[in-house]
């Protein structure tokens, strides 16, 4: 199977026309050639018509092309029609999508007033109870046809009125039937959304999309590679286009590293048509973070350089680090292995934040490149090595960029039968002027993150960030985000809607400010049960809206404590966590806390 035209020369998988809304007044075309369509969604109560009119306005105004809008029960798919009607009074035609989880009628009410309807196929028909049974292939079919009735309808009202939809399927909130058969994977994340376009295609409905949602980075891109692979397999007339994210990402540079290894590294490879950067911030924040990631596609491929093609190193649909052998890096570091991947950085920046980093500190240097005994290789040479203990780079100036330029490395050694330690750079050649934070971490995350999804890499080098401590951290932020590294909590926070039932940025600050301590600990906060349980997927402990004002505490994905007045609700977390012997007292400095000179 293949996820790609090829993972060495870019290449836009080429796709059907969706169409959302009328293209000639405020509408869009996905797919096709047209440009990659940024979108968002709004964080305010459905019902609360002034509200929701004012934040669509503020998206338009920064680029959104898309705006979304939850409606979990038919009262507010309700009042999408007052929505829609204040928008179109005012001149403002970006189409509207509505968001629907487990209400079918819901579904069906907003049909009528917005140009497309957001499903997800893991709750909108099926039971989602985490309940263990086997299904029989009877009963499994029958299970379909159950579905097939309850989704039909939406189908036919969409192709009478020329509606879009999204067939959006998220990790963590698979079915029970889905989870029983496929378990929670990517392949069954793949069959659940295929069954709903199966049902469209059979009444000849063909104007959606696809998306295939993570907190997690890598499982993200497995899910999406997979899809697009089965949907190749299945002919040509199933080229839909594809929605990408990855979902509860969280706030600042951890939501945008994140981001960036998942969206970025996809977008990278010729896939996606429309995206979406979850933070949980204000909604115009996220269109910046896309216009910044598409910005930096055509800078970060290779479209000219002709490669012959070589057999990759690395399976796109199932992880697994590159084996290589375990080596000597520097005097108090091994890489290669078993190791976890290092962090190594140039002289200048040694230099710079050495003597501010205390012993006790989880983010500091390494190694420095400048001592290391590493080889050089321009991958599109030929080359010999001697050795599998040789570490080995790709050569500055090197004509390809760097994803292609170290798979093509990698696949070079695969095929001379060497495996050896690779240290990874994320940039082979140098800006005339440094470049600003923000782009720099977005390359450094795509770069870097889409080899590391790959199991390709050892060890990472951050140049691109011209800031001495600042390129440290990032470099230490961009293996926890891509799962190689846990120096510090992890977050999985949703970025907001109107189903939220606390104001998501003020307690994830506030829970952070009393859990930023605790090394190798995840936590989900979550704004309502529909991400919470399912979507927090790995997270040891979860913040859950549960009601107004009451909140419910997770261990995993079991509820624990329930109806806790908000007020209590991060104290009694940390009660939780020292429970279950995962807290630690914050020391008198902060050990994770990155030099930033």
């Amino acid at each position: 199977m293949n996820y790609c035209a090829s993972p060495l020369i870019y290449q836009r998988r080429l796709t059907r026309e969706v169409t959302v809304g009328d293209p000639g007044n405020g509408g869009v075309i996905i797919g096709g050639t047209h440009p990659i369509v940024m979108q968002s969604m709004l964080t305010c109560d459905t019902m609360d018509t002034a509200a929701s009119v004012q934040q669509t306005l503020d998206l338009v105004a920064v680029g959104c092309q898309l705006v979304r809008i939850t409606a979990p029960t038919v009262k507010d798919a309700a009042n999408l029609k007052n929505i829609v009607a204040e928008m179109r009074s005012r001149g403002c035609n970006v189409p509207i999508v509505a968001d629907i989880h487990f209400k079918p009628e819901a579904a069906m009410e907003a049909a009528q007033w917005v140009e497309k309807v957001r499903i997800n196929p893991g709750n909108y028909a099926d039971s989602k109870k985490f309940a263990v049974r086997e299904y029989s292939d009877e009963q499994y079919n029958a299970e379909l046809r159950r579905i097939e009735e309850r989704f039909t309808p939406l189908v036919l009202l969409c192709k009478k009125l020329n509606r879009a939809m999204r067939i959006g399927t998220n990790h963590g909130s698979l079915s029970d039937r889905i989870m029983n058969r496929y378990g929670d994977s990517p392949l069954g994340m793949v069959e659940s959304a295929l069954e709903f376009a199966q049902i469209a295609r059979k009444h000849d409905y063909h104007n959606f999309v696809f998306s295939m949602k993570a907190s997690n980075p890598k499982v993200a891109i497995e899910c999406y590679r997979l899809l697009v692979a089965r949907l190749d397999e299945r002919g040509p007339d199933w080229n839909y286009p594809i929605h990408l994210g990855v979902t509860e990402a969280g706030d600042g540079e951890d939501g945008r590293i994140k981001s960036a290894i998942g969206i970025g590294s996809l977008l990278c490879d010729g896939l996606g048509d429309t995206i979406r950067v979850s933070l949980t911030e204000d909604s115009p924040n996220e269109i910046a973070v896309c216009r910044d990631l598409l910005d930096q596609v055509p800078l970060l491929v290779n479209r000219k350089l002709t490669v012959s093609e070589i057999t990759a190193s690395y399976d796109p649909f199932a992880y697994e680090r590159r084996e290589t052998p375990e080596i000597e890096l520097s005097e108090t570091a091994r890489c290669g292995g078993e190791q976890p991947v290092r962090v190594v950085v140039t002289q200048a920046t040694w230099d710079k934040v050495a003597p501010k980093i205390s012993p006790k500190a989880d983010v500091k240097p390494e190694a420095v490149y400048e001592d290391l005994n590493v080889a050089e290789i321009d991958p599109l040479k030929d080359f010999e090595i001697n050795c599998d203990t040789q570490l080995v780079t790709v050569k500055d100036d090197a004509l390809l960029p760097p994803v292609a330029a170290f798979r093509l490395l990698a696949a070079k050694l695969k095929r001379l039968g060497r495996n050896n330690p690779i240290l990874l750079k994320d940039c082979l050649t140098f800006e005339p002027v440094p470049l600003p934070p923000n782009i720099a971490l977005l390359r450094a995350s795509i770069n870097i993150g889409a080899l590391l999804a790959d199991g390709i890499g050892d060890a990472i080098l951050v140049r691109g960030e011209s800031g001495a401590g600042q390129s440290l951290r990032l470099a230490y932020n961009i293996l926890q985000a891509a799962g190689c590294r846990s120096f510090k909590t992890d977050y999985v926070a949703c970025p907001s809607c109107g189903r939220t039932l606390f104001n998501l940025q003020t307690v994830t600050a506030r829970i952070k400010d009393r859990t930023q301590h605790l090394k190798g600990v995840k936590i989900a906060i979550m704004g309502c049960i529909v991400n919470g349980p399912g979507e927090m997927a790995d997270a040891d402990f979860g913040y859950v809206g549960g009601a107004p004002g009451k909140i419910n505490l997770y261990v995993g994905k079991k509820a624990v404590k329930f109806n806790i007045p908000e007020g209590e609700a991060v104290e009694r977390l940390v009660d939780l966590i020292r429970e279950h012997g995962k807290w630690v007292d914050a020391g008198v400095e902060d050990v994770n806390a990155a030099v930033t000179t």
